[in-house]
């Protein structure tokens, strides 16, 4: 199952590099997915976070490119580059857009993708059709697209309220929960990081004590602690509503330290980047 592409429908700005089939993957769509691969690739030399902006839609271009033209049967490609896309214009959302519509339809893309990637395992509709859509979920296998397919549907709810409320949460909450049971370490402890913040945002759907929030936060910052996303939503989404200045004031200092470092600021470049200018603003926003 191919995802429904709106992004190239409803974002100017992706229509403008990826809108259709990449002429390149035509004729060899293992290429244009290597190709892509390195476009993707945020570690090898130096980063540059505005500049990256066009290597991640150069990046979806080609994937949508090669999904085009990848026979059926490739069906472990196929996972890959749709694992690959949903994480991708779930990072071009978070990172550079900024109309609500584009963010939006964004999301939306990256959902789509990862639950083709989900559906490409037989077992997940046949769970699906005995036991309802959080089943097959539960019991689905590759981390990378149950992930992103959690990150995407619980950013695109943001804009479906009435989808949240019905159930889109708890969907969300099941993919974090399944995958930290498939992975803890995914993703620089991901999983911890994920269900940490939805936890202390929505405790009281799906049914958690908002105290949660604070052990995975902790145990994803045990697992990987140059990810600075962590410390920054630890600050702001639970220690702030506990009231604890202490804590906060620790968390974002560290963060703030952790920031001149370079070799931390690398372990994982795109979000560090993200996490450092989230902790500058809480620092200000802090201040007397």
């Amino acid at each position: 199952m191919k995802p429904v592409g709106l992004a190239v429908l409803l974002i100017a700005g992706i229509t403008a590099c990826c809108g259709g089939t990449d002429t390149r993957a035509l004729d060899d769509p293992a290429a244009a997915i290597a190709e892509a691969e390195g476009h993707f690739d945020r570690w090898s030399g130096s980063f540059d976070f505005e500049s990256y902006e066009a290597s991640l839609r150069e990046a979806i271009a080609l994937w949508e490119g090669a999904l085009d033209v990848l026979p059926e049967s490739e069906i472990q490609t196929r996972a890959r580059v749709l694992d690959r896309l949903a994480q991708a214009y779930f990072e071009l959302a978070e990172g550079y857009l900024v109309e609500s519509r584009d963010k939006e339809a964004a999301y939306e893309a990256g959902k789509d993708a990862a639950l083709a990637s989900l559906r490409l395992d037989p077992a997940f509709d046949e769970t699906e059709a005995k036991s309802g859509f959080r089943a097959a979920l539960r019991s689905a296998n590759d981390v990378e697209a149950i992930f992103w397919y959690g990150n995407t549907l619980g950013q695109w709810l943001n804009y479906h309220k009435l989808t949240a409320i019905m159930g889109g949460v708890k969907d969300v909450a099941a993919s974090f929960e399944r995958s930290l049971e498939l992975d803890e370490t995914y993703d620089g402890a991901g999983p911890h990081r994920a269900l940490a913040s939805l936890i202390a945002q929505a405790h009281f759907v799906i049914g958690r004590s908002r105290d949660d929030a604070a052990f995975h936060f902790e145990r994803c910052i045990e697992l990987a602690p140059n990810h600075l996303e962590a410390y920054v939503s630890y600050a702001d989404r639970y220690v702030r509503a506990v009231r604890d200045q202490d804590l906060f004031d620790r968390l974002i200092g560290a963060v703030l330290e952790m920031a001149e470092d370079p070799s931390v600021v690398g372990a994982f470049p795109f979000y560090n980047a993200l996490a450092i200018e989230r902790a500058r603003r809480l620092a200000e926003d802090e201040s007397p």
